[in-house]
C-alpha cells in the first residue's frame, strides 16, 4: 500500500475509544485510590482527542462507591461527548450497580451480558459500634468537640435519634439526585411510569435490566461497535501512562509483585489489608 494509499485507508476507518471503568468509585487509601474524577481527568481527555473519533466505548465494571465522584466522573464524559459531538456507549461487564451504574449513565446507549448485574438504584451507609466493647473492656471514650454536630455518627458513642435521623434525611437527599440523573439519562426508555423496584436499590441480571429499560441491549464491546460502525472498527484502548522509572521497573511496586508484601512497613500493610476489606465488602454485595 502507497503512503497516499495508507493515508486514505486511516482517514476512512472508524475509531472508537475504550475507556475501562474497573474498581470501587473514589475512597482509595495510600495504596488503592480507586475510580476518581482527577485520577481519571487525563484518561477521558485522551479518549476523546482522536481526530477522527466515531465514538467512546465505556468499558464497565464496578460495584459503586463514592456518589460525588460517580457523579463529576459522569459529567465529565458527557461534557466531552457533547463538545466533540460523538456518541458514547457503555458495556456492562460483571457489575454495573450503584455508582457503577451511574457511570453507564454517562452513555447514549448501555449493553450488557446476560449475566451481568445492573441497578443497584440506591444509597447505604455502612459502620461499626463499639460502646459495648470498650464498656467489658474498661475503655473510657473522652471525646471534645467545638460544634454540637462535629461528632455526628461517632462509631465509639452510643447512637442517637437525632444523628439517625440527619443521616436519613441526608441518603434521601443523595438518593434522589442518583433517580433524577437516571431519569434523564434514560428518558423515554423507562417507560411513563418506571416499576417502583428500579429504585429501591434493587439489581437486575442483564436481558430484565433490557426490559425494564436500564439497558438498551445484549451485546459485548467489540462485536457490537463492529456492527455499528464496520468490520474495519480500529479501536483505541486508553490506558494509564507509565513514567520513566515504571518502565524501567523502578519504584512503587503492585501488592503482589516485586517482594511488596516483604519490604512494606507494617503499617502500610494493615491499610492496604482494610482498603481492601472494603473493596471486598461492595463486591460481595452481588455475590462476586
Amino acid at each position: 500500500m502507497t503512503d497516499m494509499g495508507l493515508f486514505n485507508f486511516l482517514r476512512r476507518t472508524p475509531t472508537v475509544s475504550v475507556l475501562r471503568l474497573y474498581g470501587v468509585i473514589g475512597g482509595g487509601g495510600r495504596f488503592s485510590r480507586g475510580l476518581d474524577d482527577a485520577g481519571l481527568a487525563g484518561l477521558i481527555d485522551r479518549a476523546f482527542k482522536p481526530k477522527r473519533l466515531s465514538a467512546v466505548a465505556l468499558a464497565i465494571n464496578s460495584p459503586g462507591g463514592s456518589p460525588a465522584q460517580s457523579a463529576l466522573i459522569t459529567q465529565r464524559i458527557r461534557d466531552h461527548a457533547a463538545e466533540r459531538g460523538v456518541p458514547v456507549f457503555a458495556f456492562c461487564e460483571d457489575v454495573a450497580a450503584s455508582g457503577g451504574y451511574m457511570l453507564a449513565c454517562a452513555a447514549d446507549e448501555i449493553y450488557a451480558e446476560e449475566n451481568s448485574i445492573l441497578g443497584s438504584i440506591g444509597v447505604i451507609s455502612a459502620s461499626f459500634g463499639f460502646t459495648e466493647a470498650m464498656a467489658k473492656l474498661g475503655v473510657e471514650r473522652r471525646l471534645q468537640t467545638a460544634g454540637a454536630s462535629k461528632s455526628r455518627l461517632d462509631p465509639f458513642s452510643p447512637r442517637k435519634p437525632e444523628d439517625e435521623a440527619w443521616l436519613e434525611q441526608l441518603q434521601s437527599s443523595i438518593h434522589a439526585n442518583f433517580i433524577a440523573l437516571v431519569r434523564k439519562a434514560r428518558g423515554e426508555r423507562l417507560g411513563e411510569e418506571p416499576p417502583e423496584k428500579l429504585f429501591t436499590g434493587e439489581v437486575f441480571l442483564g436481558r430484565d435490566a433490557v426490559e425494564l429499560g436500564l439497558a438498551d441491549g445484549l451485546g459485548r464491546l467489540r462485536p457490537t461497535m463492529r456492527e455499528r460502525f464496520g468490520d474495519e472498527t480500529r479501536f483505541n484502548v486508553v490506558t494509564p501512562k507509565r513514567g520513566f522509572l515504571s518502565r524501567l521497573g523502578v519504584g512503587a511496586a503492585a501488592p503482589m509483585d516485586h517482594g511488596w508484601w516483604d519490604t512494606a512497613a507494617p503499617e502500610g500493610v494493615a491499610e492496604r489489608l482494610i482498603d481492601g476489606l472494603e473493596a471486598r465488602a461492595l463486591w460481595s454485595r452481588y455475590g462476586l
